[in-house]
């Protein structure tokens, strides 16, 4: 489980803040929980680890309903085609980088709130803030599927 954003542009922190809380609950010792911030190279490098599953917790661009959680699957076929990118922390940047690096992006289920506020400023907006126990309860059902997934096909 990867949380990204940048803790220092408002509702951009929604997927540290979101980690912060639900790691203490993860109890699966096969679930790794990182708070990448805004570092996607090194999501990229960790992914060559060969995960089979990723959950990437991350704020969204506001659609006019901020606070709003989505959860979908990652299009992994939209990978951005620029290649490396030390600073990019867009997911489709990291899956690319990481297809630059010889690896393959894991089944990705993404968990993203609509920002209300992304301007300079330690803190979420009171909507996204109101969102964090139903995220925290997403993060927990998702990686329970995603455990269940993978040692159905294990076993």
């Amino acid at each position: 489980m990867a949380g990204i954003g940048n803790i220092f542009l408002g509702d951009d922190g929604f997927g540290p803040e979101v980690l912060r809380r639900v790691t203490p609950r993860l109890t699966d010792p096969a679930v790794r929980a990182t708070d990448y911030g805004i570092r996607g190279m090194h999501l990229a490098y960790d992914l060559l680890d060969g995960y089979r599953g990723l959950v990437l917790v991350d704020a969204l661009p506001n659609r006019g309903a901020p606070g709003t959680l989505h959860v979908f699957e990652a299009d992994h076929d939209l990978s951005a085609a620029t290649g490396l990118d030390a600073h990019a922390m867009d997911p489709a940047a990291v899956f690319a980088s990481l297809r630059a690096l010889g690896g393959e992006p894991p089944y990705t289920v993404v968990i993203g709130c609509e920002v209300g506020c992304i301007e300079d400023g330690i803190g979420l907006s009171d909507v996204v803030a109101a969102a964090m126990p139903d995220a925290v309860h997403t993060v927990e059902d998702v990686v329970a599927r995603l455990s269940a997934r993978t040692a159905a096909r294990e076993g």
